[in-house]
């Protein structure tokens, strides 16, 4: 019983001295007795007085401070990269010809078929002409939009089938969708209408 008296004698042996501010002591056992004590000491008494415990110094270099990999900057926001994403149009990683311009803008001024392979001029409404040939893509792409999930788009183009005597013959094909039949536009030499001279 002396055991359990003594550690409770030397917790309210600072209370009973009294001081100035309250001190909370939290123990284990007796926590009632010691709660009790805590408010009657004696005014104008000193508290002992507690040692502070040393202040330890951390070396920090301006290097932990950067952004990495490893640690990003959890206040940075990445809403305005991920919009600029969203907003980006999907661009074809194709050569194309012409891919500022539609087809209907383009007109067809001549066609060499005696060469293999077979090839045609077209110029642009600035009057500027290029030279194309079978298989490769011809004016501004056209965006399809997916019906899945992910919303995906992608572009279609159109491609230079056939280079024949009086006219070219373009296709455009949708290899997301082999069922549904290809689109076919012809670019005549001499619109209707035009006379020969």
């Amino acid at each position: 019983m002396a055991r359990l008296l003594l550690p409770g004698l030397v917790l309210l042996l600072p209370l009973a001295l009294g001081c100035e501010e309250e001190t909370i002591v939290q123990s284990t056992a007796g926590s009632a007795s010691a709660s009790a004590g805590a408010g009657g000491g004696k005014p104008g008494a000193k508290a002992p007085v507690v040692p502070a415990a040393p202040v330890i110094k951390a070396d920090i270099s301006e290097a932990e401070f950067t952004e990495t990999e490893r640690s990003r900057d959890p206040f940075r926001t990445f809403a305005r990269v991920f919009k600029e994403e969203a907003r980006g149009r999907a661009r074809s990683q194709r050569e194309v010809v012409l891919a500022q311009y539609g087809v209907d803008e383009l007109k067809l001024i001549g066609i060499v078929t005696r060469i293999q392979p077979a090839k045609a001029m077209l110029v642009d409404p600035t009057g500027k002409g290029h030279v194309i040939q079978r298989g490769q893509f011809v004016g501004r792409a056209d965006v399809v939009q997916t019906t899945s999930r992910s919303g995906a788009t992608y572009e279609i183009n159109w491609r230079v089938d056939r280079i024949r005597d009086g006219d070219i013959v373009l296709v455009r094909e949708d290899p997301n969708n082999p069922d549904v039949p290809s689109a076919t536009k012809v670019i005549p030499l001499r619109p209707e209408g035009s006379a020969v001279k």
